[in-house]
This record gives C-alpha cells, structure tokens and sequence, in this order.
C-alpha cells in the first residue's frame, strides 16, 4: 500500500503560535512540500521562503535546520505509517503484514528525491532533526518484525535497522533509475525470496537434510550462501535444514509488492 504527502496536516509545534506566526509557518511548510516535490529535498530553501512571502530568517525561526524543515513537511506521511503499522499488526500472517509495510516504507522513502539518502545517513542518530521520522517508524516497524520472528519466518538476529536501511538502499537505487519504475519491486522480491541458480555455476553439497543436490531450496546466485529465502515446503526442514540461510525463515512465497506513489494507505489485503 502507498502513502501519499500531498495533503496539509502536519505536526503541531510545541509551543503556541501567533497567528501571524502559524500562518508563516502553515506557507512554509506548503511551499517547502511543493518545493520538495519538484526539486528534490535539497531544494533551495531561499526559493522556499520566497515562495511564501517571508524572509530566510523567518524560515530559520521555524526550522533551524533543513532537516527540522523535511522532517515537519514529512509528519503526516510518517503517521499514516504508523497507522498503516497498527493495522498489519493484526495480519493473520505477520510477515506479509510486514513485507507489505517494507514495501510501503519504500514508497515514502521514495517519493521525494534525496529523501531515502537523508533516512539513512540519520537512521541511527537520535540526535538529528530527522529523529521525529525515524524513531517512530523504527518503533512502528519493530512491532511487526517481532511478530514475524515469534512466528519463526525471520531469522532472530535481524534487526529494524538493517530493515529500513536495506528499504532505503532500495528507495536511492530506484531514485537512481526514474526510467526503470519497477525496479524498487525487483530489489524486494530479490530480498525476500533469493533467485534462481544459474545452471552452470558450480553447487557446492547442500549437506544433510535436503534432497541432495536436486533440493528445490537450491537459488541465489550459484553458491550455498545464496539460498533462497524461501524455504518451507521447498524440500527442506524448517529450522534444521542447515542449508537455510539469508535473514529469513521458513517463508511461503510472499506476493511482493511496492505501492505506487501517490496512492493512499488502506486496510485492504491485510
């Protein structure tokens, strides 16, 4: 599912406002989210402040930094994640509920450029203005993650981090490529559920457990440490079979899917 910033609902600042003051502050933000849209996150904040009528100090006043301005811009896409987070909580299979919500992640992470590349050079600084995004989507995000690893399908030792870094890597190297929409879909699916071998790449044994070398658990890019990450009902036993590998367990094959941009967050399909 998608998440969309085109609206105006943002969070409110700590301290009460004028209302000269909340109206600056309301077209700032307006201006900097247009701003953002079409320009990109390092869009001129100068321009920005033009835009809506006021000096570059008062645009200071409001956002000190251009990360106090991202992260307010982007409040209201961060809260339809974390609602979209409490209601796949409930998924009668907890990690589609999260590989849908990875998936959403990425969309948001992507909807404006240089966005992905700012969450992750602050994803583990608590101290950055961008702080008010990541730690509730980290909170958010490690809800589900426990779910799938109290139901075995994750391996015990992945963490949320590593999770929404690799779905901001996914988001930059989409960002990279405009002319190839799908790709952010492709890097997911390959995640998540590894790729064929190639037929003339060496295997070496699989060791016991599986059907020798004619183990359907057999993919990834020719070697053992690139099995599928799909491996329930593949041929293998789940949880002993030590051919399993990667940062998932005994999946079934996931349908995997990015949510178009500009779409808006539903309940369907959970």
């Amino acid at each position: 599912m998608a998440i969309s910033t085109a609206g105006t609902a943002v969070r409110t600042p700590d301290r009460p406002m004028r209302a000269d003051a909340r109206r600056n502050y309301d077209r700032l933000l307006t201006e900097a989210r247009d701003s953002f849209a079409e320009h990109g996150t390092d869009a001129s904040l100068e321009d920005v402040a033009r835009r809506a009528g006021v000096g570059i100090g008062t645009l200071y006043r409001h956002f000190p930094t251009r990360h106090a301005l991202m992260s307010a811009v982007f409040q209201e896409a961060v809260a339809a994640l974390i609602a979209r987070s409490r209601e796949l909580a409930g998924a009668e299979q907890p990690c589609t509920g999260l590989v849908e919500w990875l998936g959403a992640l990425i969309t948001h992470a992507g909807e404006y450029r240089g966005l992905a590349q700012a969450l992750m050079s602050t994803c583990r600084d608590e101290t950055s203005a961008l702080s008010p995004c990541n730690v509730p989507l980290r909170e958010a995000g490690s809800v589900l993650l426990a779910r799938a690893q109290s139901s075995g399908a994750v391996r015990a030792e992945v963490s949320i981090d590593d999770l929404m870094q690799l779905t901001n890597a996914i988001a930059l190297a989409a960002e990279q490529s405009p002319d190839d929409p799908a790709l952010a879909e492709r890097l997911l699916t390959l995640t998540l559920r590894g790729r064929p071998a190639h037929p003339a790449l060496p295997r070496p044994d699989p060791g016991p457990g599986c059907r020798s070398r004619g183990c359907p658990s057999w993919s990834g890019l020719g070697g053992r440490s690139w099995r599928c990450l799909v491996s329930s009902g593949l041929g293998c036993r789940p949880r002993r079979c030590p051919s399993r590998s990667g940062l998932w367990g005994p999946l079934s094959v996931l349908p995997v899917s990015i949510p178009a941009r500009g779409a808006a967050l539903s309940p369907a399909g959970v």
